[in-house]
């Protein structure tokens, strides 16, 4: 890569903003006259010597890709701080804009069953029909076009903490909050030797698709797995984001951002590549033929009841299961 990297150790720090989270330090930094939270990596304490994660870089990577399909993200940056690679993710509450978690909506819900952090899907969205403050239908595409590049990138930590809203109180006006914290994308705690070793097995490569990393939105009380979950759904709002989200992928643009991302090896670009290709190809784009073949039938029964549009979905749902590979059957029994 021929830019400059930025080395950030020296810029004035903020020491009046303070961030929360658990995926590693956090300190805010004035660049170029803006200001940025810097966030560092985790230790991964997996060998004798301690290990840090690849958060900065998956962080990096997935906010990009999540821009390339017209989701607006946090702009990022990548660097170092004490050698260290960070990741410096520009600071979007400006202008009087303060950060309201999805929690906080969630909390104001008195007869929910959940706490604003529980992530049982079907009290996410009933939250997000009964709120008030913004509108359901954005909200909705919001929820469910975030949900579709998490699945491709594999994001296992998105919860309510991490995704929201900007308020500003003096105007009285809500907006929603760009996507933020992917640190948990890309497989973050892999190093390089791991890479190398899944790169060489088509069955290491399928079990990191089909079994994990599962999401951590719940459905009754398990995690989602994507390629499941993507691959049964009646949620209508969920396969129109489908519909919605995938033409936008475009994976020349998406190898463009890896090809150009700074500190990472030949191996590390090769993973990435390979993985979300892989993802695409045996997650979304599966699913994408099947939601196809759904709004086809229907079309063809437009007066249909929702009773028989079930059942309709329920016979889709136990040819394709059929026709899942038995490795994939493996994969899951062994989890």
């Amino acid at each position: 890569m021929n830019k400059m990297l930025i080395d950030f150790t020296n810029c004035p720090e903020n020491r009046l903003l303070m961030y929360g989270g658990g995926n590693g330090k956090k300190k805010g930094i004035i660049y170029e006259g803006e200001t940025y939270m810097l966030k560092f990596p985790s230790t991964v304490r997996n060998s004798l010597e301690p290990e840090y994660s690849n958060s900065s870089i998956s962080e990096y990577i997935s906010c990009h890709i999540f821009e390339s399909v017209g989701i607006e993200t946090q702009k990022t940056i990548l660097g170092t701080f004490n050698n260290k690679i960070v990741v410096a993710c520009k600071d979007f509450t400006v202008n009087g804009f303060d950060l309201k978690d999805f929690a906080s909506l969630k909390n104001t819900i008195i007869y929910s069953s959940e706490n604003g952090y529980g992530t049982e899907l079907d009290d996410i969205l009933d939250t997000i029909q009964t709120q008030e403050v913004i509108s359901t239908k954005l909200l909705e595409e919001y929820f469910w076009d975030m949900f579709i590049v998490d699945a491709l990138i594999g994001n296992f930590d998105r919860h309510n903490g991490n995704w929201g809203f900007l308020i500003n109180k003096s105007e009285g006006s809500i907006r929603l909050a760009p996507v933020y914290d992917c640190g948990s994308c890309l497989y973050p705690k892999l190093n390089e030797a791991g890479m190398k070793k899944i790169l060489m097995s088509e069955e290491e490569i399928n079990e990191r698709i089909y079994v994990f990393p599962t999401s951590a939105i719940k459905y009754d009380n398990k995690k989602i797995n994507y390629f499941e979950f993507l691959n049964t759904t009646d949620n209508t709002a969920c396969l129109k984001a489908l519909n919605r989200i995938h033409p936008r992928i475009d994976m020349d643009k998406i190898n463009l951002i890896i090809e150009n991302t700074p500190f990472i090896s030949g191996i590390q670009k090769e993973f990435y590549r390979t993985m979300l290709a892989h993802r695409k190809a045996k997650i979304l784009d599966i699913a994408l033929q099947r939601c196809e073949r759904i709004t086809k039938t229907l079309e063809q029964k437009p007066n249909m009841a929702r009773k028989s549009i079930h059942k309709i979905i329920d016979d889709f749902n136990s040819r394709d299961l059929n026709n899942i590979p038995n490795t994939i059957n493996n994969y899951k029994s062994k989890h």
